[in-house]
């Protein structure tokens, strides 16, 4: 199971990879990285979409007509476009997941940025968006990137992941700990 997983995110590196040179060669970066991001969240979002991109039961044909149909439903960039279409003509849309991962890190890395992932209770204005932007620019002292992700399980209050820390100050966790201090466990 581990050199299949090893194996997938070699090939989502590789396949990331020849879509940044292309994208950098074009100067498109910015386009594809939204659309990435616009994948990203449908990913998340859409059971049906990750069935669809991992079905081994369509063939190369649908495959890449359904996808192409999103991608144009979603207005992506041609690049973008012509790029999942060689995916699923190449039966490589499972690995989607982990080729849109490593382009946009590639891209951080390239750019000197940092990217938090951040859990909210409810989702974030744009306010509270730019100001915790701000507010990890100069404790991280790196331009930071927000990945914005709601949990309303939380209660309220937000769980922040920078590379490899983490600040949980949400209320669950509080709620935890206080159930656990009233127990005497804690």
């Amino acid at each position: 199971m581990s050199s299949e997983i090893a194996g997938t995110k070699g090939l989502a590196d590789r396949y990331a990879s020849a879509l940044y040179e292309l994208a950098e060669d074009r100067k498109l970066l910015d386009q594809v990285a939204g659309d990435l991001r616009s994948l990203q969240t449908m990913l998340g979002e859409s059971v049906d979409f990750r069935r669809f991109i991992a079905s081994p039961v369509m063939s190369r044909e649908d495959l890449k007509k359904g996808v192409l149909a999103l991608a144009d439903k979603a207005g992506l960039n041609e690049l973008t476009r012509n790029f999942l279409g060689l995916l699923a003509v190449n039966r490589r849309l499972f690995a989607l997941k982990g080729i849109v991962s490593a382009f946009l890190a590639r891209l951080a890395q390239a750019r000197g940025e940092v990217t938090a992932e951040v859990v909210s209770a409810q989702a974030l204005t744009e306010a509270q968006a730019a100001a915790l932007a701000a507010a990890l620019n100069q404790a991280v002292g790196k331009k930071v990137a927000v990945e914005a992700k709601v949990d309303p399980s939380l209660l309220g209050g937000l769980v922040v992941k920078v590379g490899s820390r983490m600040v949980d100050s949400s209320i669950r966790t509080k709620l935890q700990r206080l159930q656990l201090a009233m127990k005497g466990v804690g």
